[in-house]
């Protein structure tokens, strides 16, 4: 079948529109869609400055104790942009997770979480050196950029189906 709207085309791909009238109008409404707005590059920001701090330290071995903070608080404001995105997803899609428009987003943000508190885990346990910390947070860092943008791909999405739909 053709897609006469080439905007539309990975809208319609995912086999729904990405938001029913209803969902549109409660996302539009809640005050967690702000939050999530604030929190969003407000991680990123955090992000980018721990990914600085972690590589100043792998490159010249100065700073672990700055970077290691940098990443408790990465941690720390990802649990947040979670839960509230929990919440969020309750309040537009009437579950707390896993509703089918973000399940996969959902399911990797899990290996993102899982990756940032066996950081935590192995910091806490000393389990690690300090480079097989920094290179866990790498890690966890890399997982944590392919699912941003995963729900980037998701705000495209959206943007193109209001746009269709009007």
């Amino acid at each position: 079948m053709a897609i006469a709207n080439t905007n539309t085309a990975g809208v319609q791909a995912l086999g729904r529109r990405l938001y029913s009238d209803s969902e549109r109008a409660r996302r539009d409404a809640t005050k967690w869609t702000l939050v999530q707005g604030i929190l969003a590059p407000f991680q990123f920001l955090v992000f980018l400055v721990s990914l600085m701090l972690v590589m100043r330290y792998l490159f010249t071995g100065a700073g672990y104790d700055v970077a290691t903070v940098s990443i408790v608080i990465k941690t720390g404001v990802l649990l947040l942009i979670m839960v509230t995105g929990a919440i969020w997803e309750k309040v537009v899609f009437g579950q707390y997770l896993f509703a089918p428009a973000f399940f996969w987003e959902d399911v990797f943000s899990f290996a993102v979480i899982a990756l940032h508190l066996l950081y935590i885990f192995a910091l806490y346990a000393n389990t690690l050196s300090p480079n097989g910390l920094m290179y866990l947070a790498l890690a966890a860092y890399a997982a944590y950029v392919i699912n941003a943008a995963q729900f980037v791909w998701k705000l495209r999405l959206a943007r193109l189906d209001a746009e269709a739909r009007a």
